[in-house]
């Protein structure tokens, strides 16, 4: 007898047990709405902020780099909100407020991260080799390393001190709420 069925059956048992755990750890559509746009507000103004306060470029500019803070926050809320439930379970306030301060800010500068690396990588493509070449893909780790870096030194100050005050609250409040 093979053990392949065995194997399969049993990864299939599991499967459905963590999509029911990733479902029950997900926001309500209303909790992930409003948080989403409440999330990306505060983003916004926390970058939209520190670039006007520094004189940097033009308006259009300002807007341009609050507008991917508010779509990358937009889109960090949920996957913040559904790993800080994962992680954290029904345990403590304290642990609750650990797992939503370490999952919001992961995922908050993780995807910001992602969209800063693709608009650099669009930048640069036009010097690039010829796509998925061995050139190409050289050209893309250290283009991508390159923009990582480069978001680590000057994107991610855009988060203080709006942005960090909004991270506080809203663990605050993840820890605070009823499972």
């Amino acid at each position: 007898m093979s053990a392949a069925p065995i194997d399969a059956g049993l990864a299939g048992a599991r499967l459905p047990g963590l999509r029911a755990r990733i479902r029950q750890a997900s926001p309500s559509w209303r909790v992930g709405t409003a948080g989403a746009v409440l999330w990306a507000a505060a983003m916004a103004a926390s970058a939209a902020t520190n670039l006007t306060l520094a004189g940097w470029g033009t308006g259009r500019h300002v807007a341009t780099v609050a507008l991917v803070f508010a779509l990358s926050a937009s889109l960090a809320f949920p996957l913040g909100f559904a790993a800080a439930n994962l992680l954290a379970g029904k345990r403590h306030p304290e642990a609750r407020f650990a797992a939503a301060l370490l999952c919001f800010t992961a995922a908050t500068l993780g995807i910001t991260a992602v969209f800063y690396a693709l608009d650099y990588r669009q930048y640069y493509a036009n010097w690039h080799a010829e796509p998925l070449s061995a050139v190409w893909l050289i050209q893309l780790a250290f283009t991508t390393a390159g923009a990582l870096v480069q978001f680590a030194v000057t994107g991610v100050r855009l988060y203080f001190p709006i942005g960090f005050l909004a991270l506080l609250l809203v663990s605050l409040w993840f820890a605070r709420r009823a499972r």
